[in-house]
This record gives C-alpha cells, structure tokens and sequence, in this order.
C-alpha cells in the first residue's frame, strides 16, 4: 500500500531540484580564458578601469613577472590597485537577472603574486605590486555600473590559490555583475597591489538561513605556484620603460663572486615583540577594544575551529609577558537569531575563549568574559558583510600598568 506513495515524492523532488537549476546563474568565460598577454582581459569580460590607465591582463603571460599556474584551465584574470587613486575591475552581463529577496552563493579562486612588477604613474619608477587587496562584487544594470554592493573579501594576502566564497543578498533584479580589486578599508594611503582571479563558479540560489565558508578554503586538487614561482626575483629597473606600463623581457640575472674573506656574523635580530591582534602595549590604554580578526567558531556552537589556535596563542603569549594587564573577552553576534539565542551564543563564545587561555596558564583572576548579544553592532545588519563584522570577539584591557 505504501508503494505508489513513493512516486509522487520523487517527482516532488525533481521539479524542486530542475526548479532550482533553473534559477542558477551562469557567467560567460567563467574560467577566464584567452591568449595570455597584458593589458586585455579575458574575453566576455569587459574592462572597467579608469581614463588613461592600462586595462586588467590575461595571465600567465610572463609580463610583469606573473608566471603562476591557472587553476582551471590555461589562464587566469590579473588586476592590480594603484597608488595614484586608480583600480582594475571587469564586468559582464548575467544569463538571467538577480531575483529580489532570492540568496545567492558564489566562489572565485584568488591568490596574490608576490611580483607584479610595472611602473608607478605616481613616481615613474619600477614598482613591485604586491601588496595583499581585496576583491568587492557589486549589481548592477549596465557594464561596470555599481548599483549595489553584494559581498567583498578580506585581504588575499596568501600567496597561493584559495578558494572564497561569497553570499549575495540582492535587493533589486541586477542584470550585471562587476568584480573589482580594492584596497585595504579603511585607506589612509593608496598603494601598488595585486590579486590572481581564477574559476568562478555559477551563481546559485540558496536559503538564506544557509550559512557559507567564512575564511578560505584550500583547494587540494589544484597545482599550487612552485618554490622557484614565489622566489624568483623581479625584473631589473632598467628593463622597464618609464611610460606606458609596457612589459619587456627580464634580463638574466648576473652571478656574483663568492666572498672568500671571513665575514663577522650579523648579530642576531631583535626578538619582535608580542602584541594582541597586532596592537602593541605602548598603544594600549584601558577600556580600549582589540578585535580578533582571525578567531573562528563552528557554525552556532562555541567550539572553537583549529585554524584559531594561531590568535590565541597569541593573547596567552602576551599575557604571560605582561603579568600587571586583566582583559574582559567579548562575544557579540548579529541581529539574525531571537535575542535570547544571541546572548547565550556570545556568552558560551566568550566563555570558550577565556577556558582556552586558562589552559595556557593564564590566571582566571586576570580573566573576564561577557555575551553582549546583538546589542552592539559596529555594521549594519542588514548586508551580509556587516553581518559578518558583527559577529565577532574583542578583547578589553581591564586593568594595565602604569608604564604601558
């Protein structure tokens, strides 16, 4: 009796599925794929830089010393950021709009070159572009317009291929999409910079309960750029022309002699000092927030990741230098889940950090920590970004000596 029930649920099913695939998104030359040389993106995409400024490359070509491997396929998209004010974006047209209130995911396989070697409109000199950037998506109605903003990376300072996904929350039927390299926010200088974007993936729809990746992911089947790819020395200045940001062919590098007289060692370098999230005593004062950018939990739970270990290792390290200083360890959370939800999640968060410094040797006396909930946002909630800063842990000097 129950066997003709099975039907319907399969078919059920399979529209849900063809539905589904129906509503994904497709970009044309998602590989970015063409002949590789500078100056000329990969076909279907089109460039979106400023007046009088070269246009994004087709990589590997050699020029400007960018030889890393592509992770699918032959070639790969190079965009750079300037320090003149300037920056490389590219934009096409979607095989179907966006749909309003519909959650979209996405990926892009990026990396940084530590060469990108070209003249500085600025100084007109060589300059190696290899400061990390980041990369920003937005929506829009026509080629390279930026009607809104949909998702945005952290810096991609890892000098081989990582995987970043993204979520786009649409708030109006975007016929096109523009994918920009930008500068670390906020900018207080321009800078030279670069990014490596390679295999985009469809745009699919999802729940939008559905939570993505936060951090990079590896990609193990991928061919990673060699030893002799991140060690190989850029070309010499006189090998560059002062206009035009035109590429020639580096030199052959000249050997040198071998020193055959006794060398005094150098003496040894300074131990560099300990700091929380980069912020140094000297800076510190009390009542001041550091917030742990790379400190990561499993999707609601307070279990703290592996790839954590590293942030706060480094809090335990300070500590323990610095015996006169009491912290108050901070959870907050957006404003998606019920506000009871959200205090206990911060509250258990905070908690798991300050039993994970315990475990390092820190006194429990020296250690406070509260859940604020979604009572304190630094960013709006309603993009998938802010949502992101939002949901966070800080650290609060409490008590600090008189010397720092």
């Amino acid at each position: 009796m129950r066997k003709p029930t099975i039907l319907p649920l399969l078919l059920l099913c399979c529209f849900a599925f063809q539905g589904l695939a129906q509503d994904t998104i497709f970009l044309n030359n998602p590989s970015f794929e063409d002949f590789p040389r500078h100056s000329r993106p990969p076909r279907g995409w089109k460039d979106c830089g400023f007046p009088g400024e070269s246009a994004p490359d087709t990589q590997p070509s050699g020029d400007f010393a960018v030889t890393y491997p592509a992770t699918d396929g032959e070639t790969y998209l190079g965009m750079v950021v300037r320090d003149n004010e300037t920056w490389e974006s590219v934009s096409q047209r979607l095989s179907r709009p966006f749909q309003p209130g519909t959650c979209y995911e996405f990926s892009l396989q990026l990396a940084r070159s530590p060469y990108y070697v070209s003249v500085s409109r600025r100084t007109e000199r060589e300059t190696n572009f290899n400061q990390p950037v980041k990369v920003r998506i937005y929506g829009g109605f026509d080629y390279c317009e930026k009607r809104g903003f949909l998702d945005e990376t952290n810096l991609v300072k890892e000098s081989y291929w990582m995987q970043y996904n993204f979520k786009f929350e649409p708030t109006q039927a975007y016929t096109y999409i523009v994918i920009e390299a930008f500068y670390e926010t906020p900018t207080l200088f321009p800078y030279n910079g670069n990014v490596l974007v390679d295999n985009a993936s469809p745009i699919r729809p999802i729940p939008c309960d559905e939570d993505i990746p936060a951090e990079p992911q590896d990609i193990p089947e991928v061919e990673q750029p060699s030893i002799a790819n991140l060690n190989t020395p850029p070309p010499a200045a006189e090998n560059l022309p002062a206009e035009n940001n035109e590429p020639v062919k580096p030199a052959a590098p000249t050997p040198s002699k071998p020193d055959t007289q006794e060398q005094t060692p150098p003496p040894p370098a300074p131990k560099e000092e300990v700091t929380i999230a980069g912020v140094k005593r000297s800076e510190m004062k009390k009542g001041q927030t550091i917030r742990l950018d790379k400190l990561y939990f499993e999707a609601d739970s307070a279990r703290i990741t592996k790839q954590s270990s590293t942030v706060l290792k480094e809090v335990a390290d300070f500590m323990k230098q610095n015996t006169d200083v009491s912290i108050e360890i901070g959870g907050h959370t957006n404003n998606l889940p019920p506000d009871d939800y959200c205090l206990r999640l911060s509250t258990a968060r905070a908690k798991a950090v300050a039993e994970y410094l315990k475990q390092y040797g820190i006194d429990a006396k020296r250690l406070q920590y509260k859940g604020y909930g979604k009572d304190r946002p630094v960013a709006s909630n309603k993009t998938v970004y802010g949502r992101r800063q939002n949901q966070r842990v800080e650290i609060k000097i409490l008590e600090i000596g008189s010397d720092g």
